[in-house]
């Protein structure tokens, strides 16, 4: 049995009747913020080359793909190998150079890049991948308020104080009531308002994120 093979069948157990009901209560949605988390945990390797932990990383990130094809699998949506025969296909689509023609010779990336776009745009207009959206498709969640969040619960689970920098009692009273709808609301609003004054939100969270994580560290001497 090859090993991603065996890897499938674990999952397949592990979404079972009798398996681990943690795993079962699982949906798309519900594993999306797990996909970010290992995206970025995975990410922080390929920026140190840590190889040891990058194997653990991308086996962790495999197996949040093999849990959306397991569950898709279940309501007859689609499956493992459908995921692998589409994107195989599309690579042979966009590399003509390699598994098309003989006499088409790409020399350089530059090339490549061009040709890739081309057949792309080709793709769209023949109705693949045309989805009817006005907007190009955006990244579901930042980083960096997963971040933000985390740390925060660090926070809370070590039970450290980060003085002014993050009032308590203010996150007490905001998280009073607190809806997904009034919380996406206030949170759009306030990027809206980053963007009229010139501010990327991005940058400015991850900063301040890492200015009380700094704060804290200093004053506990690491």
């Amino acid at each position: 049995m090859s090993s991603i093979t065996a890897l499938r069948e674990t999952v397949a157990t592990l979404r079972a009747p009798d398996g681990c009901p943690w795993d079962i209560e699982q949906t798309h949605q519900s594993l999306a913020v797990c996909l970010i988390d290992e995206c970025c945990e995975l990410l922080e390797t390929l920026d140190s080359l840590d190889m040891d932990h990058m194997r653990e990383e991308l086996g962790d990130v495999l197996l949040q793909v093999l849990m959306h094809a397991q569950i898709a699998s279940e309501s007859g949506t689609f499956d493992f190998d459908a995921v692998c025969d589409e994107v195989n296909e599309k690579l042979i689509r966009r590399h003509p150079h390699v598994f098309g023609p003989e006499d088409l010779d790409l020399k350089d990336s530059k090339a490549v890049l061009k040709k890739w776009d081309e057949i792309k745009a080709t793709e769209k207009k023949n109705g693949k991948q045309n989805t009817g959206k006005l907007f190009k498709n955006l990244p579901p969640a930042l980083p960096a308020l997963l971040q933000a969040r985390d740390v925060y619960k660090q926070i809370q689970k070590q039970e450290l104080d980060p003085e002014e920098l993050a009032d308590s009692q203010t996150i007490s009273d905001l998280s009073t009531g607190l809806t997904e709808e009034i919380a996406g609301k206030k949170l759009f609003e306030l990027a809206a308002a980053c963007r009229v004054a010139g501010i990327d939100p991005e940058s400015a969270l991850r900063r301040y994120s890492a200015k009380i994580v700094d704060s804290i560290e200093e004053r506990h001497g690491n």
